[in-house]
């Protein structure tokens, strides 16, 4: 992981994204995390749009909680109920 102060960010994006590659490139604003530059892997632009909206986040860890809390049913199940197949 490599830091970088914003201020001192002087390089075209396009060198930090090659530069992302190797690992994670944290982007600091006076000594704290500000943003990061990081590859984005086998995920497309709504996966990733999510990932970062605190309301979807906070609507998967309210299911989460119920979830340990009630259990569930199994896609399996669900299939097997709807006659899916498996």
């Amino acid at each position: 992981m490599t830091k970088v102060e914003l201020k001192k960010a002087s390089g075209p994006l396009s060198e930090y994204a090659q530069k992302a590659k190797k690992g994670p490139i944290i982007v600091v604003k006076s000594g704290k995390p500000f943003a990061a530059v990081v590859p984005i892997r086998n995920a497309d632009d709504e996966t990733v749009s999510l990932s970062t909206d605190q309301k979807f986040l906070a609507i998967i860890e309210r299911s989460r909680s119920r979830f340990k809390r009630e259990g569930g049913v199994s896609s399996r199940e669900i299939r097997r109920r709807l006659k899916l197949g498996s």
